[in-house]
């Protein structure tokens, strides 16, 4: 028995236009209330599921061009330690950011100070 590859190209801005019978499961869908929905299978997330898990490690945040003043002691130190200053930039800022984010309770957010 021979096996065919076949391929699919999926244009995200040209979709495939939905049939009546995928139009109608959407709409019932849509349409039923969340207390019927079934989560039965759906185990509950305890605190010490939370205690044990860890960043997505194939997690690559985009990058975007932008430019920045700082001060021209600030730049020597940061090119002082050779290339890859962009790069220790980005970290300083990533932890001072997630520093300054609320932790593991997103109903309780840390007051955030404006300096200026």
């Amino acid at each position: 028995m021979s096996r065919k590859t076949v391929k699919h190209q999926f244009d995200p801005a040209n979709p495939p236009l939905l049939t009546a019978r995928q139009k109608a499961q959407i709409a019932a869908l849509r349409d039923q209330p969340d207390s019927e929905v079934d989560t039965s299978d759906i185990p509950q997330l305890t605190k010490e599921f939370w205690k044990n898990a860890v960043r997505n490690p194939f997690y690559k945040p985009t990058k975007t061009a932008t430019t920045v003043r700082v001060d021209s002691d600030v730049l020597v130190w940061l090119k002082s330690n050779g290339k890859g200053y962009q790069t220790r930039l980005n970290s300083i800022l990533r932890e001072a950011m997630l520093r300054n984010s609320p932790k593991a309770d997103p109903g309780r957010a840390k007051p955030t100070t404006r300096r200026g």
